[in-house]
């Protein structure tokens, strides 16, 4: 291969197009698993009663329940994305935690002062200090795996 061919295949941070596309499909794959399944439990809980109806009040105890499924899903979510990673599998599962850092911070400022059907505040100050501890113990999980082969 050319060094012109070659200079065209690699992109700006030194990977091959189609290794990044890898990347970035492992990430969004982990971010999707995430999103789908805390709105799908989300959906379940209001729908069968145990959260009260959408946009109401609910106390701090329910927020605490969705801190915890939320905190399995990430977990989850990154493992997936350290699992389909094509190299560094850590690296890529806390990529996904800074998404979520940014997400949770965004959805922090767009509901800080909105009422209390928006929950307490220290539920979306706890999704964004969650999010890169999270992301970790889903790579550690795909590292332990890794290492037992």
């Amino acid at each position: 291969m050319s060094d012109q061919a070659h200079a065209q295949m690699v992109s700006v941070n030194g990977k091959p197009p189609r290794r990044l596309l890898r990347s970035v499909v492992a990430i969004v794959a982990g971010l999707l698993v995430i999103v789908v399944l805390s709105v799908g439990t989300d959906v379940v809980l209001h729908a069968t009663g145990v959260y009260p109806p959408w946009f109401h009040y609910m106390p701090d105890s329910l927020f605490l329940l969705a801190t915890a499924y939320r905190s399995l899903y990430s977990i989850l979510g990154c493992y997936i994305t350290a699992r389909l990673a094509p190299d560094r599998p850590m690296r890529h599962a806390l990529i996904l935690g800074v998404v979520g850092v940014v997400l949770s911070t965004l959805g922090a400022i767009s509901t800080w002062n909105q009422g209390p059907e928006f929950g307490p505040k220290w539920y979306p100050v706890t999704l964004i200090v969650i999010s890169i501890p999270l992301a970790w113990v889903g790579g550690k999980i795909r590292l332990l795996e890794l290492n037992k082969r």
